[in-house]
């Protein structure tokens, strides 16, 4: 063995080199003042024997502990410590006689096997391989928990990894969407229609405006994981409901109604509009004497919105698909607050269909303003 090798041994296991020297140390201070000191061949007896039991106990045992076969773990551990008892007890007796010839240890020490000297290894033999029992136990709960955080940071890495594609998935997907069509083209041409049906048709020309402006707005929107400025989303509604009361010459019953401050206030995208679209889609929005309303109001750190609409119940099977859209307001909202939201929808003895959701929504304009 190099001197290279030597150290690079040594600081493979300098704790282990550490805690000996300490532990022996102590034992023999402590000891030796207690009652006495022993001759330098006791010591070198006794602590050789205590670490080859330590060791021998702890190798076997990884390699008893490696096993799947409970069965044999069962029949080799008992095994194993009556080996080591064994080994130790030889192993002291040889280096008696060992130390005893070359005079490290008085000739009294070494001249026969006492029952004292048996039951003197047994109690250190048996108490070194409790230790080295427990040694190993504990260092392979530390490799176990080490593969457990391995495995954890495994499945996280992969769960982001599999997040990002989908991520970059919806991406390019919307990327490639909004390639399709030249934007600029899009609105300088919707423009020119509007400039042109304005003072023959103004109804088809607020028309084509509402339209553009809706349009404008889906090019822009952010990703749908982000929050958008509710005020910005409240304009998209009205442009909804004003395209809609053009198309029906209107005839539609709807209101909105907004109050409190939205300005700097922030929410996810595409509820909102979802549930107008849904009223347009599954209610009576004709109703004489029922009007459909969308209530929306903020106040003391509080956004309440509120449905309420007549069912319509000459459309038959798209009441299904009602549900689907509801469904998906409730997965986005507990995508974005958690469990800190309120959100209900049920029909009511009038045959009205109501929905109703509430969050706390902190407006950091109105919180710097005061």
């Amino acid at each position: 063995m190099t001197l290279l090798n030597i150290k690079a041994f040594f600081n493979k296991y300098r704790l282990h080199f550490i805690i000996w020297g300490f532990y022996i140390i102590y034992e023999i201070l402590s000891l030796g003042f207690s009652t006495k000191f022993q001759p330098l061949g006791i010591y070198l007896l006794v602590y050789i024997a205590n670490v080859s039991i330590f060791y021998s106990q702890a190798f076997l045992l990884q390699k008893i502990a490696s096993e799947k076969n409970d069965y044999l773990k069962f029949v080799k551990i008992p095994l194993l410590i009556i080996i080591m008892l064994l080994a130790y007890i030889t192993l002291s007796y040889i280096l008696v006689l060992i130390f005893g010839n070359i005079g490290l240890i008085p000739h009294e020490s070494w001249n026969f096997i006492s029952v004292r000297f048996i039951l003197s290894c047994l109690y250190r033999a048996i108490s070194y391989i409790v230790l080295a029992t427990g040694y190993v136990y504990i260092i392979k709960s530390f490799q176990d928990q080490k593969k457990v955080e391995a495995l954890e940071r495994e499945n996280l890495v992969t769960q982001i990894e599999k997040q990002a594609l989908e991520n970059d998935l919806v991406q390019s997907q919307n990327n490639y969407l909004r390639s399709q069509i030249n934007p600029h083209f899009l609105f300088n041409t919707l423009n020119f229609i509007y400039n042109d049906a304005r003072k023959k048709a103004p109804m088809a020309a607020d028309a084509i405006m509402n339209l553009a402006e809706m349009m404008r707005y889906a090019l822009k929107r952010p990703e749908a994981s982000e929050m958008v400025p509710l005020s910005e989303e409240i304009e998209q509604i009205e442009h909804l409901i004003n395209l809609h009361k053009l198309r029906t010459a209107n005839t539609i019953n709807l209101e909105l109604e907004v109050t409190g401050d939205m300005f700097g206030l922030r929410f996810p995208p595409l509820i909102l509009l979802t549930l107008v679209e849904n009223i347009f889609k599954h209610g009576n929005v004709s109703h004489s004497t029922q009007p459909a309303l969308i209530k929306i109001a903020y106040e003391k750190d509080n956004l309440n919105i509120s449905t309420i609409n007549m069912i319509n119940d000459n459309k038959g099977k798209q009441t299904e698909s009602h549900h689907v859209g509801i469904e998906n307001i409730g997965k986005r909202l507990s995508s974005f607050y958690g469990n800190d939201y309120i959100f209900r929808y049920y029909k009511d003895p009038l045959n009205r269909y109501i929905t109703e959701i509430s969050v706390a929504v902190v407006n950091p304009l109105a919180k710097l303003n005061r």
